[in-house]
């Protein structure tokens, strides 16, 4: 199976079938899903080692930072402070293209069917 990141149709051909649509959002799901779960096992692996919370610990305030809530356990270490900060930097940037590429189908989908409405 050839992975490509899709071409989408250009204004002036048909709407894709739905088929190809649901082929789309699988796919863009599955590059969220895969990008989500390397960010938060980044912030995992992070919070364990350079602030030395369990892994459950850890767990919870990487899922947080990543989910734009904040930390739950206060930062105490020097390394842990400054790997916080990036942390939360990268999430906040990760979070909204994730949106972006989970949303860019359905995006595409309403743009496309609109502008042939008005060809119409």
């Amino acid at each position: 199976m050839k992975l490509s990141f899709n071409k989408y149709e250009h204004h002036k051909q048909p709407l894709a079938k739905q088929s190809v649509f649901a082929k789309r959002l699988f796919l863009n799901g599955a590059l969220c899903t895969l990008l989500l779960s390397f960010s938060l096992g980044l912030g995992v692996l992070g919070y364990h080692f350079l602030e030395h919370l369990a892994w459950i610990d850890a767990l919870l305030n990487a899922s947080m930072i990543l989910g734009g809530m904040g930390p739950v356990n206060p930062v105490q270490t020097v390394a842990g402070k400054i790997f916080a900060s990036g942390y939360a930097l990268y999430s906040g940037v990760i979070l909204l293209a994730s949106v972006g590429i989970l949303m860019t189908p359905i995006f595409h989908r309403f743009l496309h069917r609109f502008h042939l409405a008005e060809d119409k």
